[in-house]
């Protein structure tokens, strides 16, 4: 909003310095800074307003004993990140941007579905929440609208997009994009709702999703900028999406925001973000992947959130494969999702944080050699 007022005021009168705010960098520097006030201002006083209201952890018993001590911490901190991420997102983004428009629905939809299973949580007290399916039905009917929008209206969002609809370009090959079809829908509902997923389940030690997330986010601007960059994009040989790189605004939020959060999140957390954090944000990334058109780059970019989903899925098949053969069910990892295993093998958590940190980084830096490397 105040980009356009900005935007206005230099029509009008052409005032010095008031030219800065085209520049995606500079806008998305000031998302960046606003979404860290944001989450400082508001932090505090959401999570006062948690404790009052005592919407607090529930005791995990599917998690080491020792996270039974967490029993109590304030949760549903997720409005703090969708709020420094909404927020600076409004006021420094183009909101005439389909991009951008489309990348907000996903945010607040996903958020709102995490919210109800929290408040049905925390505050009604049913342990399971927000039933399953309808949580699912959430996620695929939001993740349905985008890929609706993508396939049949992609003039909306670029009048060059139609070119692209449906197809993802291929990491480490030159000049290949991959064309899906009608398919491309279900796979847009498979990434948005998985991602959605992922993140969720990756939340289970202090700081480690939304450092995560940061990472990725960091990573997903610069590409966003790259591919919304007619000169950049043409260098690197990759498809050139008119009005792309204004995600990169949208972003640098959500960077901004997660080291706003994990300033209260690290261990020892004073606030868990919950449902309305991590299904917002992991939908988000999994948005962000398609609308880039880099889809086939998620699995080496977000490994680590893969890897725990994975440990999750081959820890429920092989106990209920070896229950139904052998009578006893038996597990592959001491625990899942994986970075629980790691705790059951002693491992304090802000020790497997910071090495997930840094498995982290170095898929980001390989993500982003994929562009070079070819």
């Amino acid at each position: 909003m105040l980009y356009h007022l900005i935007e206005y005021i230099d029509g009008l009168y052409d005032p010095p310095g008031f030219g800065m705010f085209q520049f995606i960098t500079f806008r998305a520097a000031l998302a960046a800074i606003t979404a860290l006030i944001v989450s400082f201002w508001f932090g505090p006083r959401i999570i006062r307003m948690l404790r009052k209201k005592q919407i607090g952890e529930l005791a995990k018993y599917e998690a080491p004993e020792r996270h039974l001590k967490k029993a109590g911490t304030p949760t549903m901190g997720g409005l703090i990140i969708l709020l420094a991420i909404l927020l600076p997102t409004l006021l420094w983004g183009d909101l005439r941007n389909t991009y951008v428009q489309l990348i907000i629905f996903v945010t607040v939809g996903l958020g709102a579905v995490g919210f109800m299973d929290d408040y049905l949580k925390v505050v009604k007290k049913k342990p399971k929440g927000l039933i399953g399916r309808y949580k699912i039905v959430g996620q695929v009917t939001i993740a349905l609208v985008v890929g609706c929008i993508i396939y049949f209206f992609p003039h909306w969002i670029d009048k060059d997009l139609w070119i692209l609809k449906s197809s993802t370009t291929v990491p480490f090959i030159k000049d290949l994009e991959f064309d899906m079809g009608i398919f491309y829908i279900p796979l847009v509902v498979f990434i948005i709702t998985a991602t959605s997923n992922a993140v969720n389940l990756t939340d289970g030690l202090d700081g480690l999703a939304i450092g995560l997330v940061g990472i990725v986010g960091l990573t997903l601007a610069v590409i966003a900028y790259i591919s919304g960059h007619i000169a950049f994009s043409s260098y690197l040989t990759i498809p050139y999406l008119r009005g792309n790189g204004e995600l990169a605004v949208y972003l640098a939020a959500l960077v901004g925001a997660s080291l706003g959060f994990l300033w209260y999140n690290s261990h020892p957390a004073q606030v868990f973000m919950g449902d309305t954090g991590s299904l917002a944000l992991g939908g988000a990334l999994g948005a962000v992947c398609v609308l880039i058109k880099k889809e086939l780059l998620l699995p080496t970019l977000g490994g680590i959130f893969l890897a725990e989903t994975l440990s999750v899925i081959i820890q429920r098949g092989y106990f209920k494969y070896t229950k139904k053969k052998y009578g006893e069910g038996k597990r592959v990892f001491l625990m899942a999702p994986i970075h629980h295993h790691f705790e059951m093998q002693g491992l304090h958590e802000s020790k497997i944080v910071m090495r997930f940190y840094i498995v982290a980084i170095i898929l980001m830096i390989v993500s982003l050699a994929t562009f070079k490397v070819r």
